[in-house]
């Protein structure tokens, strides 16, 4: 049976739901009401025409219906699905292993559209921590992604999961930098998680929105609207998020000037080393990383492509030295290092494997079985080389010392 809903003068045969104080005419002024006292009522109709005749014959009601009618089934049919494929994982157990929630992996090759869950996820791997990742897109309990599980214990935020880490398993990645240093590297962590990721979050979903779109990972009926709903969502909550934070009251071309002071920052800071910080990698790494590869491999065809496989071209090798040390499952084309101009997107976009848990010796297995007939450069414009070299300088440094 369907119910239409009115407004009546009397309590004869109504269903009384409230009652109308007043309302505002959009002729009057905002401060004129015009007082109507009634019961709003709702009756059964004889007919499903009935519901069409309710809503009047102009097409932008129907167009509302529709609208939302289609966004709230499609946001349930993805709840169902994504409830359906979490019931069927099989339970985590995180007695003394790592669990990271993050988003889902793109449908390109990145393994996230995320900086900070690409950070996070970076570190663990130069930390060579085991980790279990957990793909279910649910935010912790203050709004955040990513977070991690270790012993029914939940951490949120990059800076408190590293710390976090550091407390419980002693790990620390900063042990050889001075205090200058360790300075240094927290102010480039602010510049970059606080300043540039704006820029690059402008650029991913305000001025490049619909192909992100189209990176976004979605399954299940309605997959295509979904994406679409998602991506504008997002977008919207950027736009105001940047707005609250200062930069977003800027125009596109001031937006993209910062961005370009920022890279042109540390590109120089970086110079002809292999880390920031010099020879061996830190945990700034992770973050810079983080936030350079979404330039490097998510926004072809986009200023930030252009500087950072342009101008910058040493930050386009430092990133691909991160990328080959410690993503050994993670292969790109050899022309994707440097800028060509064109935003095509490839026809067969690889997709990053998922290897369960993780460790860099467990990686090292894996990458044995590599793409060895992929040609890439060796070494990067300074002439130094893009393959990391420090484990076969430790290894060669022992044996040297058995030897004696």
């Amino acid at each position: 049976m369907y119910w239409r809903v009115g407004f009546g003068w009397s309590r004869s045969c109504a269903l009384e739901l409230g009652r109308n104080r007043s309302f505002s005419l959009g002729l009057c002024r905002s401060d004129e009401h015009m007082s109507l006292h009634g019961f709003i009522i709702a009756y059964p109709l004889q007919e499903y025409g009935g519901i069409m005749s309710a809503l009047g014959v102009d097409s932008w009601w129907r167009k509302t219906l529709y609208i939302t009618g289609g966004a709230l089934l499609a946001a349930a049919a993805y709840l169902l699905h994504e409830l359906l494929v979490i019931r069927k994982e099989q339970e985590l157990d995180s007695e003394d292993t790592i669990i990271l929630h993050q988003f889902a992996r793109p449908k390109t090759g990145v393994p996230s559209l995320s900086p900070f869950c690409l950070k996070i996820e970076t570190y663990l791997r130069m930390a060579d921590l085991p980790y279990q990742n957990y793909f279910d897109g649910q935010l912790s309990p203050q709004g955040k992604m990513p977070w991690i599980a270790y012993n029914k214990e939940q951490v949120c935020g990059t800076e408190f999961i590293i710390d976090f880490l550091e407390e419980q398993l002693g790990v620390n990645l900063n042990s050889s930098l001075s205090p200058q240093e360790k300075a240094i590297s927290r102010a480039i962590t602010k510049m970059v998680e606080e300043h540039f990721y704006w820029t690059i979050a402008y650029c991913q979903w305000v001025d490049n929105v619909e192909e992100t779109q189209k990176m976004l990972s979605t399954n299940g009926p309605l997959s295509d609207l979904l994406r679409q709903i998602l991506s504008q969502v997002t977008g919207g909550i950027v736009k105001r998020e940047m707005y609250g934070h200062g930069i977003g009251r800027f125009s596109r071309d001031e937006v993209y000037k910062l961005m370009e002071k920022d890279m042109r920052t540390l590109a120089t800071l970086l110079g002809n080393k292999k880390y920031l910080m010099g020879q061996t990698f830190s945990t700034v790494d992770a973050a810079v990383f983080g936030h350079l590869a979404q330039a490097m491999w998510t926004l072809p065809g986009t200023r930030p492509e252009q500087l950072i496989k342009g101008e910058f071209i040493n930050l386009a090798m430092y990133c691909e030295r991160i990328r080959r040390k410690f993503w050994p499952e993670w292969f790109v084309d050899v022309d994707d290092l440097y800028y060509d101009g064109l935003s095509e997107e490839p026809d067969s976009p690889s997709q990053l494997q998922d290897l369960g848990l993780h460790s860099r010796s467990f990686q090292e297995q894996e990458s044995s079985v590599s793409h060895q007939d992929t040609l890439s450069p060796d070494s990067d414009i300074t002439g130094r080389s893009l393959c990391d070299s420090d484990m076969d300088t430790e290894c060669s440094v022992s044996e040297a010392e058995l030897l004696k």
